[in-house]
């Protein structure tokens, strides 16, 4: 404070009288000043990330419940030697899932309030031991209205001094006598896992293959600290709210697929029927072979029938795709895509598709509403699908609340305690240097490019009805889930029109943009790095998602001497049998960094019923000699800068140029 000169402060006096409201006394600032200085002293708190979640509900919310391994981890710390393996899994257990798991202990046990007595102490054990690294401020914001005078009590008593242990067993033994024992676990429980993770980054791709994005949304609009960094599947459904038909056909062929209705029908009441009804029309005699539904990944198990009808919608949906793709190619030179049109490479009396001067037969060739004279014209039914569709999408409530929260929360990239996080890509060039990608008449490239394309996906959905800027930012959005240069994609091509209909496997290849290879190589990371303002060091790191690690072949998710790390391993059961397992997760607390993977999750009703757990594996990518502090981090950053505000106030006040408002 010494160091504060009169002119400083009189600079910025207009900005100290606003704080002075704040702040009014000198007894208000100085306190302040003491709560901030002991925050900056406490350790970091725990931040979670995952990426690729494609819909997997299930294991999403136990990963969210364990804090990947962290509340065993606690509990073994705790009850190393005190309690037997099958008790500390019962307790675990209990800590995941209090609501079912107090149903079956209710069923069982003989001596229930004895259960109660010892399972109460036990939480409130684990409980203060999550709570030691936060401010008694911070954990009282975290507390259930209901409990919360209860829980603070047993969090700030001792158990070592025999009165106040005295004094626990009184109010553990008055909870259970009111009946309250139930609720009163179930809110300890839920703090457990609220106070193991501090803050969650999904680095992308909550949507698609797996069945229940939506609840996986829901879970994140209710959670207490996250942020998004969009993957191209997320802009999809993106580009779907904001009206893209092109997007909204994708969304809608990735759900028939993989046989899961349930997102789009029961999470946003999106109503296929008006599609159902075409495609028995249209493709009534047709087997649709090539379009039957990936059922071994499917959320729920349908029977043929109803397996035969999701085909034929999915190869109705995927007609109807292609052709509105190619009205945004042929509407938006610009985007260079002119490539991507193949309806018209295909010989329809021949049964062929002739490209670059080889001719490929089909692996499905029946094409009742295509008209080989114009094959990308919509038929007047198709027409009037997409309108219904399009009606369903753009009136679903709660798919625009999701939406919302995906806007709010999320972006195309963050920097946060020198991580630089991001889905997919930054386009580089072959020498290593950012490729320049045109947007409208300008060039963007590195940090500029994710900037702009950013500002282009809030104006696809935010931008004013009827102006060109909102229609090319809504056409834009379908070239960020598959354009070449988009950073949410950057591979040449995606291969679906090929897929479908060719499965040559040469032209089903995309080739991935230069980023992939060259972020191996720790200069490529720090050119990287440095492009987004994270100075490098020993404790800064790139993370991505988007390409799945497949551990079964040897690939491993740190790269670049530990520059870069690589999460996406496989939460999606569609991917399992690529990377061998089922996800990874990073741990970033104050002792360093750890990688975990998980192996697949059986189930929520295994969980709870027999206490199986994910297994996972830790590595240490990173230790910290010196335990990391909140002075240490982003937030600390902020909180130094607001002190030394305060200190001026002080000044200010102290000299009378401020007067106390007491």
């Amino acid at each position: 404070m010494g160091n504060i000169s009169p002119e400083s402060i009189v600079n910025d006096l207009r900005y100290l009288q606003l704080l002075s409201r704040s702040f009014p006394t000198i007894a208000d600032a100085s306190t302040e000043i003491i709560n901030l200085e002991a925050i900056l002293n406490l350790p970091k708190g725990t931040e979670h990330f995952l990426t690729d979640i494609h819909g997997e509900y299930e294991a999403f919310q136990h990963v969210l419940k364990n804090g990947s391994g962290a509340v065993k981890r606690k509990v073994n710390e705790i009850f190393g030697h005190t309690l037997r393996e099958s008790e500390k899994k019962e307790l675990c257990t209990l800590i995941y899932y209090p609501e079912e798991k107090l149903q079956l202990v209710k069923a069982q046990e003989t001596e229930l309030d004895d259960w109660y007595q010892i399972t109460l102490n036990q939480l409130v054990k684990v409980c203060q031991n999550v709570s030691s690294k936060y401010t008694r401020s911070k954990v009282r914001k975290s507390l259930p209205r209901d409990f919360s005078y209860i829980i603070q009590e047993l969090l700030h008593e001792s158990s070592i001094d025999p009165n106040k242990q005295a004094y626990i067993n009184v109010i553990i033994s008055t909870i259970i006598s009111t009946r309250r024992a139930d609720d009163f676990i179930v809110a300890l429980c839920n703090l457990i896992q609220r106070l193991t993770i501090d803050s969650l980054h999904i680095v992308g791709d909550i949507y698609d293959r797996g069945p229940g994005a939506h609840i996986i949304m829901d879970t994140l609009c209710d959670y207490h600290n996250f942020d998004i960094q969009w993957g191209n599947h997320d802009l999809l459904w993106m580009g779907a709210a904001s009206g893209n038909d092109a997007c909204i056909a994708n969304v809608i062929r990735l759900s028939m697929r993989y046989g899961n209705l349930g997102t789009l029908e029961d999470g946003y009441g999106i109503n296929l029927l008006p599609l159902a009804t075409f495609a028995m029309d249209a493709y009534g005699d047709d087997p649709c072979t090539v379009f039957a539904p990936r059922m071994d990944f499917a959320g729920t198990q349908h029977n043929e029938k109803t397996q035969r009808l999701i085909a034929q919608m999915h190869k109705a949906i995927t007609i109807i795709q292609l052709k509105l793709e190619a009205a945004i190619i042929d509407r938006r030179p610009e985007f260079g895509m002119t490539g991507r049109k193949l309806l018209d490479k295909i010989d329809y009396a021949r049964g062929v598709f002739c490209h670059e001067g080889r001719e490929y037969s089909l692996r499905d060739a029946h094409f009742p509403t295509i008209d080989p004279a114009d094959p990308y014209r919509l038929t007047d039914e198709e027409r009037e699908l997409v309108d219904k569709i399009h009606a369903s999408f753009m009136n679903s409530e709660k798919l625009r609340k999701h939406m919302r929260c995906l806007y709010t929360y999320g972006g195309m990239y963050l920097v946060c305690n020198s991580n630089l996080l991001y889905h997919a890509s930054v386009p580089l060039n072959a020498d290593g240097s950012f490729k320049h990608v045109r947007i409208g008449q300008k060039e963007y490239w590195g940090h500029k490019l994710l900037q702009k394309t950013d500002q282009l996906v809030r104006r696809a959905y935010f931008g004013e009805e009827g102006t060109e800027a909102k229609a090319f930012a809504v056409d834009y959005m379908w070239y960020m889930w598959c354009g070449p240069d988009a950073p949410s994609f950057d591979k040449d091509k995606m291969a679906t029109f090929e897929r479908y209909f060719v499965g040559d496997p040469d032209l089903c290849k995309e080739t991935k943009g230069w980023y992939y290879t060259l972020r191996n190589e720790a200069e490529t990371c720090d050119r990287i790095l440095q492009e987004f303002g994270v100075e490098p060091g020993p404790h800064s790191h790139i993370i991505n998602g988007h390409v799945p690690v497949k551990t079964l072949k040897g690939e491993k998710p740190v790269k670049a001497g530990g520059k870069l790390l690589v999460i996406d391993g496989g939460f999606s059961k569609a991917y399992q049998p690529e990377t061998g397992i089922a996800g990874y997760t990073l741990v970033y607390h104050s002792h360093g960094l750890q990688l975990v993977q998980h192996e697949p999750f059986q189930s929520r009703q295994k969980a709870i019923e027999e206490g199986l757990d994910i297994k996972s594996t830790t590595f240490l990518v990173e230790f910290n000699s010196q335990r990391m502090m909140v002075k240490d981090t982003d937030k600390g950053a902020e909180l130094t800068t607001q002190i030394a505000d305060l200190e001026k106030l002080l000044a200010a006040y102290r000299m009378g140029l401020i007067k106390e408002k007491v």
